[in-house]
């Protein structure tokens, strides 16, 4: 009697690579790749449809941040596996993905055959870090943590009061926000409102000016 294979989502927003993948996974008559996703969207909508046991996820999805939506994800289909999948050598993004749900880190540097004995132990429960960063997350687990004030208010904003901020930093009026967002403008001056408390500024200049400092709104050319 064979055993059932293993369900495998990636999420990449490059075609090609995905593809590459999907043949080295497939080429494992263990694992089966049941759902690809190019964004956040799509990530999170085959994550809740299709339920699959190990997640691969790429870091840098073009303008989106995997490891920004990787809780979500984790919700989205909670006995799913995540396993990161990155060119990102930054032991910082790493250790962060793991807090944030991540069971495992790949880098894309090395050999086919690490992805597939990844996917295997997480698949089992267990975490995969390769053994060149141990040492300094094992080191960073064991400090207290650091909470940035202003990383602790972004993270409070919803996506709506984002999509707001970015509008008014193009500078558009509450009433053309609206139209954008297909809201009513009062409903747009109630996120203001929210935003403002949130982010502790006191008009809109204040939060244009936050905006612009922490990447909420792009700097007109």
């Amino acid at each position: 009697m064979t055993s059932k294979p293993i369900n495998i989502m990636i999420v990449d927003d490059h075609v090609v690579i995905r593809s590459g993948l999907r043949m080295l996974i497939e080429h494992d008559q263990r694992m089966r790749v049941v759902a690809q996703a190019g964004n956040k969207a799509e990530a999170l909508e085959r994550a809740i449809s299709e339920r699959p046991d190990v997640i691969i996820l790429d870091l840098l999805l073009g303008d989106e941040d995997g490891l920004s939506f990787l809780p979500e994800l984790c919700e989205a289909s909670p006995n799913s596996r995540v396993l990161v999948l990155t060119g990102v050598q930054n032991p910082d993004s790493h250790r962060r993905a793991i807090r944030r749900g991540a069971m495992g880190i790949v880098l894309k540097e090395h050999a086919a055959d690490q992805l597939l004995k990844a996917i295997l132990k997480v698949n089992e429960g267990e975490v995969w870090i390769e053994r060149s960063m141990m040492g300094s997350m094992i080191q960073e687990f064991n400090k207290p943590p650091v909470v940035d004030p202003e990383v602790t208010k972004i993270e409070s904003l919803t996506d709506r009061e984002r999509e707001v901020i970015a509008l008014i930093g193009e500078g558009l009026k509450n009433k053309q926000v609206g139209e954008r967002l297909f809201i009513s403008e009062t409903t747009v001056t109630h996120h203001l409102s929210s935003v403002f408390s949130k982010l502790e500024v006191s008009d809109r200049l204040e939060l244009i000016i936050y905006a612009f400092r922490h990447g909420l709104a792009k700097m007109p050319k």
